[in-house]
């Protein structure tokens, strides 16, 4: 890694070279500054994040751990290919910014100015002012930091409590699993993840669950960190007042954009910091996106806050345009369009790709579902208007990207899909097939 310069921009035979500061080098930052070195040639662009010394992929932390993956190859790019994009990685934390002087001080000293700030610091776990939850043992899963916490955690640990039912939940729970330490998921909702699943997705999630032997709790929510003694978690208490030894207690219920640094600026922020369609912020030659990034949305459309990996890929290489633009002027540079919402997960072995939209629990949308009888395998087609299809969920199945967002972005039909389902698997060549049986059930379900 190259450290940069602590200098300011410079002009070079009446040619502007400015310089572009990143704050943070997760997929969006990262993104960014690969897309604006590929519009702006000469300009100087520093990347500063204290986490990492190089951007890697935070998804990929649960293989590192349980041993399939090794650090090295979580790494975006290969080392090298920074200093020859002339990219410079800086691993320090900005602990103040100056917005109208455009000056950043740095943790270890020293400052930084800039032409242009790009604002991608991502998101943190959430705390509610539990009693208890600064014990030891206690901790978040969301970066490199955690995961080495989480090391020292799992040393003399038995049992562990996972506060939280979502996809970083799931992914604690496997990772303390595949130690032998037991984890209880403790989970608020019916279901699991039933804010964002529907009813029978949330249910095979939870079967998928208990075949693994992980606990999970229903409809429960925690009260308290117990300690032991020693100032380390010995256990937890549930609001119900049920006790759950635990000398590790996950908090994953959920998390909200990182605001740390901008908590003292003028730039205004509601759930994070506000941007318009060109992630612009209120200040001045400031941009921000990814996670910490929540969009203005005209009339009566809630603001877009978008915290999923693909998206935070998709507005960074947007926002460098956005940054590498000449002008404010209408049409002088591009807005921001997600397009149609995709996302994927997995939960243990249950396999799940989410296109286009399906509403948790229906909520005024028709959809169609369809379950195999004996193994962990299901589809829903949501419906829109005139029987057009607006959505899938795959569960346990595997189907192309590429064909469900032709079929949503073509506004086809619901009888169009049924006949055509087929084109869409992507399972294994001698992998039995399904689709015939899926299109005479959902018919068969229509009034």
């Amino acid at each position: 890694m190259r450290r940069a310069q602590l200098r300011s921009p410079r002009t070079t035979h009446a040619i502007q070279t400015l310089h572009v500061v990143i704050l943070g080098n997760g997929i969006t930052g990262a993104s960014a500054a690969v897309r604006l070195r590929e519009l702006r040639p000469d300009w100087q662009i520093t990347m500063i994040s204290g986490e990492s010394a190089h951007p890697y992929s935070r998804p990929a932390l649960m293989y590192v751990f349980i041993g399939h993956m090794r650090y090295q190859d979580t790494k975006l790019q290969e080392d090298s290919f920074w200093p020859k994009q002339r990219i410079d990685l800086v691993r320090d934390w900005a602990v103040e910014l100056d917005a109208p002087a455009k000056r950043l001080r740095l943790h270890r000293g020293g400052e930084l100015t800039f032409d242009r700030l790009l604002l991608a610091t991502g998101s943190k776990p959430n705390r509610f002012d539990w009693p208890g939850q600064d014990l030891r043992g206690v901790q978040g899963l969301y970066g490199l930091m955690d995961l080495k916490l989480l090391h020292d955690n799992c040393e003399g640990a038995r049992q562990a409590v996972i506060v939280g039912g979502g996809l970083i939940g799931i992914e604690l729970a496997e990772m303390l699993h595949s130690r032998g330490i037991h984890p209880t998921l403790l989970v608020r909702e019916p279901a699991y993840w039933s804010n964002v699943l529907p009813e029978d997705e949330a249910r095979m999630v939870g079967r998928a669950i208990d075949a693994a032997g992980i606990g999970l709790r229903l409809e429960s929510e925690l009260a308290e960190i117990v300690d032991d003694g020693t100032g380390r978690a010995g256990a937890i208490v549930t609001k119900a007042g049920e006790r759950l030894e635990a000398q590790i207690v996950g908090l994953t219920a959920g998390v909200s954009p990182n605001l740390d640094l901008v908590g003292d600026t003028q730039i205004e922020c509601e759930r994070g910091v506000l941007v318009d369609d060109g992630l612009r912020t209120s200040a001045e030659d400031i941009w921000a996106a990814g996670d910490c990034a929540e969009i203005r949305r005209e009339g009566d459309e809630r603001n877009l806050l978008q915290q999923v990996w693909y998206t935070g890929r998709l507005q960074g290489r947007l926002v460098a345009e956005s940054i590498a633009a000449d002008s404010r002027a209408a049409g002088a540079a591009p807005s921001y369009d997600p397009g149609l919402w995709y996302n994927s997960a997995k939960f243990l072995d249950l396999e799940y790709q989410t296109y286009g939209e399906v509403r948790p629990g229906g909520r005024g949308q028709e959809s169609l579902w369809w379950q195999h009888e004996s193994r962990q395998m299901g589809m829903r087609i949501a419906l829109a208007e005139g029987d057009r299809v607006a959505g899938f969920n795959v569960v346990g199945l595997r189907y192309r990207h590429e064909v469900c967002r032709r079929w949503l972005s073509e506004g086809r039909g619901l009888d169009y899909v049924l006949d055509h389902l087929g084109e869409a698997n992507f399972d294994p060549e001698f992998e039995p097939r399904f689709e015939p049986t899926m299109a005479t059930s959902m018919r068969g379900a229509r009034p």
